[in-house]
């Protein structure tokens, strides 16, 4: 039997994984340490596997009928990281003939001349970032080697996740949700007003596992199925509505403080260059998938009800 081979367990692998054991499918999953999830998933395996060892990756990736590469380095190491991890899930997918399943972002895009303009699958990889061009470059190595004949591949790209097991990397997560319960302020970065879109961490596995299984998305990228964008100030009004705890202030942070907190912080450091994604609008089109296949975006309300129960259930409150 074929098996799906999930490289990472970050919010995405993770709920990659669970939502392929509930499909009936056998599941891997490759981390450098090999650890397991608490609770451990039934029919989830674990490996100890260097993603970016081709040899290694290649070994665990045999008989694998999709490879979903849902890893990442530390925001702060993508450039010197990300290209050993792309040859690396590349090498494994030429090897077993798996199909290559990448988790991309908007970052390739860069800023567009028209912020109000939704951001859609046929816009050029126009970044001039470090961290915009090492997404992108991902992308065209593999869609090289797909059109080459070389390997299977296609890119699924969401925008900043939200809902159930997002933590540290969410902009609507750890630095928002611990306060919101009790009622206190929350502190953005950007425009608390300008509208952004919100990719909800079930549907990306959703849209991983379906694009996995039809031929028809390989070759090219797909936007995760999104709702319609929302300010960060209206997402939070709804969390707390949900929470019992409206309203609640929205506090842009000061551009100052955040420069003197990027000398301390890496990762305050590291955001300079996707600022711009919250200080105008940043809009995601989802409607070329939908057009496509089945998955569609959560309704908004059960997102913020997953949300709200999650956080209270992993804080105890």
């Amino acid at each position: 039997m074929s098996f799906h081979l999930v490289v990472g367990h970050g919010p995405a692998g993770a709920a990659t994984a669970r939502l392929l054991a509930e499909q009936g499918q056998e599941v891997r999953v490759a981390t450098r340490t090999g650890g397991a999830a608490a609770p451990p998933v039934e029919g989830v395996e674990h490996l100890a596997v260097d993603a970016s060892d081709p040899a290694a990756l290649a070994r665990a990736a045999h008989g694998a009928a999709a490879i979903h590469g849902c890893a990442a380095p530390p925001l702060q190491q993508w450039a010197a990281r990300w290209p050993a991890l792309t040859a690396s899930l590349c090498k494994a997918a030429e090897d077993s003939g798996a199909v290559l399943v990448m988790l991309g972002n908007l970052y390739g895009y860069g800023p567009q001349p028209d912020p109000t303009r939704p951001l859609t699958e046929d816009l050029p990889l126009a970044a001039t970032g470090p961290k915009g061009r090492v997404r992108a470059a991902a992308w065209e190595q593999a869609r090289a080697l797909h059109e080459a004949g070389r390997i299977r591949a296609v890119e699924v790209r969401a925008s900043d996740f939200f809902g159930p097991g997002v933590t540290d990397g969410g902009h609507l997560a750890s630095r928002a949700m611990p306060g919101l319960l009790k009622g206190r302020p929350v502190a953005v970065l950007g425009d608390p007003d300008a509208p952004h879109s919100w990719t909800y961490l079930p549907d990306v596995a959703r849209a991983l596992a379906e694009v996995a299984g039809d031929e028809r998305a390989w070759g090219r990228a797909w936007h995760v199925p999104t709702a319609p964008a929302a300010s960060v100030r209206a997402m939070a009004g709804h969390l707390a509505a949900e929470a019992g705890t409206a309203p609640v202030a929205v506090r842009r942070l000061s551009p100052v403080l955040l420069g003197a907190a990027g000398l301390f912080s890496p990762l305050l450091r590291e955001l300079r260059e996707t600022r711009y994604q919250f200080d105008r609008p940043f809009v995601m089109d989802s409607a070329d998938y939908e057009a496509h296949f089945t998955v569609r975006a959560t309704p908004l309300e059960e997102q913020v009800e997953a949300t709200v129960s999650w956080w209270r259930e992993r804080l105890g409150s």
